[in-house]
């Protein structure tokens, strides 16, 4: 079958970018990202981004275009992956939608709800009333504005509690009216094929140990000091091995133990990533990511 659009998603270290680069020089394609911390400008270690000699390969969208000091939002995403589509098809190129966030997919597929914009002062204003208060507190704050939402989020998430926060501030609706109706999918009235790729279990925990031994190889260590002020309410902040290798450079962990602590996480991570998309993405092509990627899906483009 002849498509207009190739998704590939997949947990952390599934193989899905390797696969697509692949893709695309067979079927004189694009890569467009589909991953929230491979927007990042500093990080490409640390979110293992495909390297500078795999994107001159073939043309790459949407990967390191963000600062980390940056917000970045699934709705900026929405918007960015729209430019990026038409500037694809115009080149005369499949475009091929790599990554591991299922919320990006969703806003590919399905659509997203239309977000006000939220003005400067109002984000940082949001910001420094949770770093004042704490999380408690500030959960106890939104609760008092926007009871529905605060009934949903723990007072650990920050990142979603001050979003709530900005939003009603800002537009004085909850963040939940926003949320009920989604605007028009990025890659509307187009044939799709999408594929997710499954790993077994045992499998996935050796490759992300192996990955992040790499990381370290490379200089993962060099980018995470260059952000040792990132603001923890930012996106980037999240990204996985960052806290650990901050850790580990003040002797507040040992090496071990930092990368005990990184691979933990990526695995819990990889988990909760295959468990949305067995969960969100049931009627998606299954693809065994120990077998040949590139050859399981080329099946269904002839």
């Amino acid at each position: 079958m002849e498509f207009d659009a190739l998704l590939i998603a997949g947990p952390t270290a599934s193989g899905k970018s390797r696969a697509a680069l692949e893709l695309a020089e067979t079927l004189h394609g694009a890569i467009v990202n589909a991953d929230s911390m491979q927007v990042y400008r500093e990080p490409r270690i640390l979110t293992a981004r495909p390297s500078d000699v795999d994107m001159r390969r073939v043309p790459h969208l949407l990967y390191g275009h963000v600062p980390a000091r940056e917000p970045y939002s699934t709705g900026r995403y929405q918007s960015d992956a729209g430019h990026a589509l038409h500037e694809v098809r115009e080149a005369g190129k499949l475009p091929i939608f790599v990554g591991g966030t299922g919320l990006y997919f969703r806003a590919l597929t399905e659509g997203l709800s239309d977000m006000p914009e939220i003005p400067a002062g109002v984000r940082d204003a949001a910001r420094a009333r949770h770093a004042e208060l704490g999380g408690e507190a500030f959960h106890a704050l939104l609760a008092e504005r926007d009871p529905e939402m605060a009934a949903q989020l723990h007072p650990g998430d920050s990142q979603r509690m001050i979003r709530a926060f900005e939003v009603i501030e800002a537009s004085g609706k909850s963040l939940a009216f926003w949320q009920q109706n989604a605007g028009r999918p990025v890659l509307d009235g187009l044939r799709l094929g999408c594929f997710a790729i499954e790993v077994p279990r045992e499998e996935l925990r050796r490759r992300i140990a192996a990955r992040f031994e790499q990381m370290l190889a490379a200089g993962a260590m060099e980018e995470a000091l260059a952000l040792d002020d990132l603001d923890p309410a930012l996106p980037a902040a999240r990204i996985i091995g960052l806290r650990e290798l901050l850790k580990l450079h003040d002797g507040l962990l040992t090496r071990e133990q930092a990368v005990e602590r990184a691979v933990i996480a990526t695995r819990q991570y990889a988990k909760r990533q295959d468990t949305w998309f067995r969960n969100q993405l049931p009627d998606w092509n299954r693809v065994d990511g120990c077998g040949n990627i590139v050859t399981e899906i080329l099946r269904y483009t002839d």
